[in-house]
């Protein structure tokens, strides 16, 4: 099997260049992915893939072998991208490098997935348990992981373990899920003229104030967990001249451990219930939450994280250090359903607009991809 691997990733790796460079020039920002859940559809249609369907949530899912089986394995990366844009985004590439943004987060991945389900199709592998290889959408930000929240509904009591791609580089992987609920915060007040209204509350003031109990939080401990919080995102007023009648902040709390988690949601509900008041309003809508592990065997989940590592050892000479993290995986993990997202290149620059990425990267991505199903295609 080494040699039909290495002489597909040969055969194939212009190919695999050329789907990437046709994602990229489709925007994909989270809940409107359609464009590029249609190019990868007619892809997979394209070379054979039956049964491909884009469910409601736009995810593109095809199962290969799945029929009547309850230890289904996913491989998963997601289409959009973290940017709002809606016209194509600027590209250009040389002999070494692609640049573009979203090009590796998760661009590249969806390429090298669509590739993976293609080997397995051209070779009739017919996996044990059979895989659902899933093109899934809302993974970044506010998407609040939507894709696959849906996959695992559609799916209920049939999903074994769950690989994602997702990742710029190989060299490191995630096997423990960063759970995050995140809010918008409104305060509001009287206002008033700077001069004649002077003395009357300021909602800015007060929202200052709330976003200074924020950081006076000294965040709970579980082990060897770590928690966070951070305000992204602060507006309001009207003018220099008046006094702020409404004041709004975006911010967050996570954690990897669902005890801390719980406790930091105790201490923001009782942060957001002191600032309000007979002059100070305050209005909070959660807009995202992310759940962390919940009821999850460590020793299934250690053995997913050991063949994967060991897959990404044999390809590139080094194990890949585990790391927590925010991705697909939060779901099955919250599920108690074992689960890790591995990296299919090497690039630099995620989350803006000059990332980039090594496009020789690709064949040893591709390769783990297709060493991964194979294993796991075979274990029962």
């Amino acid at each position: 099997m080494d040699k039909q691997i290495r002489a597909y990733i040969e055969e194939y790796y212009e190919e695999l260049l050329q789907i990437l460079r046709d994602l990229c020039a489709i925007p994909a920002p989270s809940h409107h992915e359609e464009e590029r859940a249609g190019y990868c559809r007619r892809y997979l249609e394209g070379f054979g893939a039956e049964d491909v369907t884009v469910d409601e949530a736009q995810n593109v899912v095809f199962p290969w072998g799945c029929e009547g089986s309850d230890a289904i394995t996913v491989f998963a990366a997601h289409t959009d991208t973290v940017f709002p844009d809606t016209e194509p985004y600027p590209y250009r590439e040389d002999e070494e490098k692609i640049y573009c943004p979203g090009v590796g987060d998760d661009t590249a991945c969806v390429a090298v997935l669509l590739m993976m389900a293609k080997f397995f199709v051209m070779h009739n592998i017919r996996p044990a348990g059979g895989f659902l290889f899933v093109c899934n959408s809302c993974e970044e930000g506010l998407g609040n992981l939507k894709g696959t929240r849906q996959l695992f509904a559609d799916y209920a009591g049939r999903i074994r373990q769950f690989v994602t791609f997702d990742s710029t580089s190989m060299r490191g992987m995630v096997d423990r899920s960063v759970g995050s609920h995140r809010y918008e915060v409104t305060v509001r007040t009287e206002g008033g003229h700077s001069f004649n209204a002077f003395g009357n509350r300021n909602a800015i003031h007060a929202l200052a104030e709330l976003v200074s109990s924020i950081y006076a939080i000294e965040v709970p401990h579980d082990g060897d967990s770590k928690t966070t919080y951070n305000v992204g995102d602060i507006h309001g007023g009207t003018s220099v001249n008046t006094i702020a009648q409404s004041a709004t902040m975006l911010c967050e709390y996570r954690s990897d451990s669902l005890a801390c988690l719980s406790e930091m949601e105790d201490r923001f509900a009782a942060l957001f219930a002191a600032a309000q008041s007979d002059e100070v309003a305050v209005e909070v809508t959660r807009i995202g939450e992310r759940p962390c592990a919940g009821g999850l065997d460590p020793t299934r989940q250690t053995a997913l994280s050991d063949l994967a590592a060991d897959t990404v050892a044999a390809v590139i000479g080094e194990a890949p250090a585990r790391n927590s993290g925010s991705t697909d995986c939060n779901i099955p993990h919250s599920l108690g359903i074992p689960a890790v997202c591995v990296g299919t290149m090497e690039g630099g620059g995620p989350h803006t607009r000059e990332e980039w990425l090594y496009k020789e990267s690709l064949r040893p991505g591709l390769e783990i991809a297709l060493r991964l199903g194979l294993a796991l295609g075979t274990a029962r």
